[in-house]
């Protein structure tokens, strides 16, 4: 038998494998896309998840609008009293980022230093694919296609996401690009795209139950992510912090940059705009600082730069936003606030249900409500967890999911695919008491150097673990490092 023959064997078995999950009309959308290593993909996992059925999306109005009937069906969201707006809470250990069990696979002989989180590849896929094995049985699967950067763009980076998780779904459909047709231009052999894994595990109500076990696990070496056993949207939302690891290496190897930056237009007389992008931690500013009055948002979260025509551009690698939602008040964020109180397609996560039927978070002006729902049930005043620690109405990492183009300062720079132009960076984070709240570098150098590589900041609650503690956070990007802190 020759490889010819194996190989159209094989493909024939990956075909019977989908067609047997999906209905009509998704094996349809799946025979438009040509890529043999797709289909291998796919088929390979849909015999390890088991699922019950298989949804395929193709980004189409009818499909987005599936997904988000389907969260609401199965009680991941609920509405909320303002037309377009739901909530969706996460379980009470599950609101951060869990950075512990967040690991790079490895294979042996390669270090990346011993501050990034790693394992060996063959131990943490051996245990990733056991936790995995079974893991979606009763449930369906949601096959979803992304482009991370701009469509059709030398930013572009097609990728695929797999997960039981209508909210998860929901939310990726709001915060990248679509996809599908990136992948339907695929030839058959192409491999340079990223692929996400996502389960939320057995549920306890609307809520992954096994926690404990919670494992999201980067595979550098065949651009996968695993994340099972949690629905946190930093754990499971794959193409956000989780994909920037499988970028930060691309990007090295290739000679670009993924960075943890907003990326805003400052606009000076004479209808002059500099393009800045700014690296703070996560809860440090970024939102809010790419939404000062008066000046325009193109990103907030997570940039690629890349030199064209001796020049950097950037890109924000997203089209929405999943910001942090404490103290936002009409003074200080106008536009934000505005958003989030007319009607329009918004996942608010694990703020204070009230009764009847709006939100309430950490400092929204106004009286704490009496009562309402939140991350932890039904809530009142002075509630305590199991430790005795006192419950707030809203968590400190409470988040909405909006899409940029409900911003009013959305930037035109934001469409380009070719990136707007950088005059600058800018480097933050927590410090009261060590840096002087505002200085200028004197070049490039001192300013990468002396301030981006040396900046501490403190912990926030964007985290799993105390908060508070100063730390060393080269460029607000060692989270996310795929490669040696020194190359970088």
């Amino acid at each position: 038998m020759d490889d010819r023959t194996i190989c159209s064997r094989k493909v024939i078995e990956n075909v019977d494998i989908l067609k047997r999950k999906c209905d009509e009309n998704s094996y349809a959308k799946l025979l438009k896309i040509k890529n043999l290593y797709l289909w291998e993909f796919l088929a390979r996992f849909v015999e390890l998840l088991n699922p019950e059925s298989i949804f395929v999306s193709n980004n189409s109005p009818e499909d987005i609008q599936y997904i988000r009937d389907k969260a609401l069906e199965t009680g991941e969201e609920i509405k909320l009293k303002i037309e377009g707006h739901t909530a969706h809470f996460d379980g009470y250990k599950d609101q951060a980022r869990d950075k512990e069990n967040t690991k790079l696979l490895l294979p042996p002989g390669v270090s990346l230093g011993s501050n990034i989180n790693t394992a060996d590849r063959q131990e943490g896929l051996k245990e990733i694919l056991e936790t995995m094995k079974d893991i979606m049985q009763g449930k369906i699967l949601y096959i979803l296609f992304f482009c991370l950067g701009l469509n059709n763009s030398v930013f572009s980076i097609p990728a695929v996401q797999l997960t039981d998780s209508s909210y998860v779904a929901h939310s990726e459909n709001i915060l990248f690009r679509p996809g599908y047709e990136e992948f339907v231009k695929l030839d058959e052999v192409s491999n340079r795209f990223f692929k996400f894994v996502h389960s939320q595990g057995e549920l306890d109500g609307t809520v992954s139950k096994n926690v404990d076990k919670r494992r999201i696990y980067i595979d550098l070496e065949e651009d996968v992510v695993y994340s099972a056993n949690t629905q946190y949207g930093g754990n499971s939302i794959g193409l956000k912090k989780l994909a920037m690891r499988l970028g930060i290496k691309r990007a090295y190897h290739e000679g670009w940059l993924v960075e943890h930056m907003f990326l805003m237009g400052v606009h000076g007389p004479n209808g002059r705009v500099t393009y800045f992008a700014g690296a703070f931690p996560s809860m440090c500013g970024k939102t809010s600082t790419a939404m000062i009055p008066g000046e325009s948002i193109i990103g907030d979260d997570i940039v690629y730069i890349r030199e064209i025509n001796g020049k950097a551009h950037a890109v924000n690698v997203e089209k929405g936003i999943f910001g942090i939602i404490q103290d936002v008040n009409p003074e200080d964020d106008p536009v934000i606030w505005n958003v989030l109180n007319k009607p329009g397609e918004i996942i608010f996560s694990n703020v204070l249900i009230t009764d009847e039927g709006g939100v309430y978070w950490i400092g929204k002006p106004g009286k704490v409500p009496a009562s309402g729902i939140n991350h932890s049930g039904i809530w009142k005043p002075g509630k305590r967890d199991e430790s005795g620690k006192e419950i707030p109405p809203s968590h400190k990492n409470a988040r909405f999911t909006v899409g940029l183009e409900n911003l009013d300062n959305l930037d035109p720079g934001f469409y380009n695919p070719e990136g707007v132009e950088l005059g600058g960076i800018i480097y933050g984070g927590r410090d009261s008491d060590t840096w002087v709240p505002v200085q200028e570098a004197f070049d490039w150098v001192h300013g990468i150097i002396t301030m981006g590589a040396s900046i501490e900041s403190e912990t926030t609650a964007a985290t799993l673990g105390k908060t508070g503690v100063r730390k060393f956070n080269p460029m607000s990007n060692l989270d996310f490092l795929s490669i040696p802190i020194g190359d970088y």
